[in-house]
């Protein structure tokens, strides 16, 4: 969970650089919500995750793939509800949330495969 922060951390830096120095042109207002987001995804993730390891290593599989479902669903409600409310410049943030979606996915994917090959 630590590497979450951090690389969420490191994210918000770079983001928050990034609007100080006036390069935010497809960066949405919205970005702190998605990014709080996706640091509350990645924490309920990494708990059943831990759930999986812990209890029974056989089902792991089916604890991983739930939580692909669970991060899909909750990533179709986090958008639906942002574009039923009415947000502005659909495009920058239908860009933005599937940029971090792909940042956060690949991340939990390397930290899964690390803690595979190392448990191996």
């Amino acid at each position: 969970m630590l590497r979450s922060i951090l690389a969420t951390l490191l994210l918000g830096i770079a983001l928050f650089l990034a609007q100080k120095s006036g390069q935010d042109t497809w960066i949405h207002p919205t970005i702190w919500y998605m990014l709080a987001f996706f640091l509350g995804v990645s924490f309920l993730i990494h708990r059943l995750m831990e759930m999986g390891f812990k209890n029974n290593r056989e089902k792991f599989v089916q604890f991983y793939l739930s939580t692909i479902i669970g991060r899909l669903l909750l990533s179709l409600i986090f958008v639906g509800v942002f574009l039923y409310l009415g947000v502005d410049n659909r495009p920058a943030f239908i860009l933005d949330f599937f940029a971090l979606y792909l940042f956060y996915t690949g991340f939990e994917i390397f930290g899964l495969y690390r803690n595979l090959r190392r448990n191996s």
